[in-house]
């Protein structure tokens, strides 16, 4: 298990990764925050509850956030384990990640001494097996670059019984759904990220949601992999999910 060092993030050999996905992140991790209240209305704050809730972590236990980005899961699973427990925030992005240590120092943010933030690969996890009580994963599956992979590794780092909870946009069966979606990103999403000079990082959303899964398809994924049981919520009115699956 990695030392943990409060404020502060190491840097691990990033491998495996897509290049363009690691520059697009870093470029929008200024205002990213600052998107991700006003594009949900402050909604995504509940669904990130939702989902540390959901991870089953608790007081006292060793704790990871996969692609932590700026570092709001990191924060609320900080609170659930309190002052004997740890937490792990892990990212590709030096630019999230240096984000997230400076809202560490924040006045408001000062009880969180029991983070730390790695520089590192979902693909290939720097930790040794059965570290973790609880792994969570914010808007981070879709865009790795093997899903598979990913899950293995989550799967391995996860002591036996312990549970992953996965945030991520929906890809929805109901062509309804999928419809009003997509129009959001053109007619809502893209044009606030171009007040920002980000339309062009924000365009890929709509891609990168048709090519992930489906709830069905995330519970399958997660058995093959050698998880227990998997069950996938539809939240945030069917346009968000969260997929649950334990050891």
């Amino acid at each position: 298990m990695a030392t943990f060092v409060p404020s502060t993030f190491r840097s691990m050999s990033v491998v495996r990764c897509s290049n363009d996905r690691q520059a697009l992140f870093s470029r929008i991790a200024p205002v990213y925050d600052n998107l991700n209240d006003l594009l949900s209305l402050g909604q995504h704050r509940v669904w990130k509850r939702m989902t540390v809730s959901w991870s089953g972590a608790k007081f006292g236990d060793s704790v990871l956030d996969v692609c932590c980005g700026s570092g709001d899961l990191s924060f609320l699973l900080s609170d659930v384990v309190g002052s004997h427990g740890k937490v792990i925030g892990l990212d590709f992005s030096k630019s999230q990640l240096s984000i997230a240590s400076s809202r560490q120092c924040l006045p408001s943010k000062k009880r969180f001494t029991n983070i730390e933030w790695v520089e590192g690969d979902a693909l290939e996890l720097p930790f040794s097996d059965g570290s973790f009580d609880a792994v969570t994963m914010g808007y981070g599956l879709r865009n790795v670059v093997d899903k598979h992979k990913a899950m293995q590794e989550i799967l391995r780092v996860l002591k036996a019984g312990s549970s992953v909870s996965i945030l991520d946009f929906n890809k929805s069966n109901e062509s309804l759904t999928s419809s009003v979606t997509e129009w959001m990103i053109d007619n809502i999403v893209v044009p606030v990220a171009s007040c920002y000079g980000l339309s062009e990082e924000y365009t890929y959303l709509k891609s990168s949601i048709r090519e992930f899964l489906t709830g069905k398809e995330l519970e399958k994924l997660a058995l093959e992999v050698g998880f227990s049981s998997a069950r996938h919520y539809e939240i945030g009115g069917g346009f968000m999910g969260c997929l649950v699956a334990k050891h």
